[in-house]
């Protein structure tokens, strides 16, 4: 008689669940997070005895990558990629993008070159298999708290790339900014690319506003636009020309992002009305 009574009660709670999930936007988003997060750990764990096979190389990365890349169609989420014949270039180079929120991963993945690692936290390091997995695919750590570590891994990432043909991804922002403004972009980037002496690709990833906010609590499907700009060259540039070539591919994404935001907004006017803005604040720490 007790199973009896515990299992209708199971049955209840997950009938209860089902509906929440439906009908209830704050819950159905909390899942759509949860699934999100336990996927991405559940990868690490599995993927990760087979990296370590291999060791520590950037080849795993095409692991994580193929595992990740399922994800964008359980959610509903479409990828429209603009100008990826940009990325052909056979050489090394440093990729920049914005950074909006975690659902960037699913960006990344879909236009990642071959040989590409993203340049991460620390504090990802110690993220248990997480971080393994991270580590085992030639993922470079740097410590933002400390300078002098920071400048010492960029100089010696720059050495690394042309000597085993790396490219290299970094969210400049250096923090998640859902705004529809980017934030003042981190040098470290730029100073990589010039003391490499290797072009830098900005890509620019548009607005989630009509399927994805963390401060609504919403997450449906949608449509997201991926659009690689042309390369910008640092040929011949000094640490002294960094500034100013920070600012230039800020602002040209910048540009972009203001443009891509307009035509999403247009959209949106056309559909279920405009999509809401979120208030200026510097986000959640990556």
């Amino acid at each position: 008689m007790t199973e009896l009574v515990l299992l209708q009660g199971l049955l209840l709670l997950l009938l209860l669940a089902v509906l929440l999930y439906h009908y209830n936007a704050t819950f159905h988003y909390f899942c759509k997070v949860a699934f999100f997060n336990c996927w991405i750990v559940l990868v690490a764990t599995l993927l990760s005895p087979y990296a370590a096979l291999r060791g520590r190389s950037v080849e795993n990365m095409k692991l994580l990558r193929a595992a990740l890349l399922p994800l964008k169609r359980f959610y509903g989420i479409k990828m429209q990629v603009l100008g990826s014949e940009n990325l052909n270039l056979k050489e090394p180079y440093v990729i920049v993008c914005n950074h909006q929120a975690s659902l960037d991963l699913l960006g990344m993945v879909e236009v990642i070159p071959e040989r590409c690692v993203p340049i991460a936290k620390k504090e990802l390091l110690y993220m248990g298999t997480v971080g393994w997995a991270c580590w085992l695919s030639g993922i470079i750590f740097i410590d933002r708290h400390r300078t002098e570590a920071a400048i010492d891994v960029i100089a010696q990432t720059a050495r690394t790339m042309w000597r085993e043909n790396l490219r290299v991804w970094v969210f400049p922002e250096g923090t998640r900014n859902p705004n529809k403004s980017m934030l003042p972009f981190k040098r470290g980037a730029f100073h990589l690319a010039v003391q490499a002496q290797v072009p830098i690709f900005p890509i620019v990833i548009s607005p989630y506003w009509d399927f994805f906010s963390s401060k609504e609590k919403r997450f449906t499907s949608g449509t997201c636009t991926i659009r690689i700009l042309p390369k910008v060259e640092t040929q011949g540039l000094s640490p002294q020309d960094v500034p100013r070539l920070t600012e230039s591919v800020r602002q040209a994404m910048a540009d972009a992002l203001a443009e891509m935001s307009v035509n999403h907004h247009g959209h949106q006017g056309r559909g279920r009305g405009s999509p809401p803005c979120e208030e200026d604040s510097t986000g959640t720490t990556n």
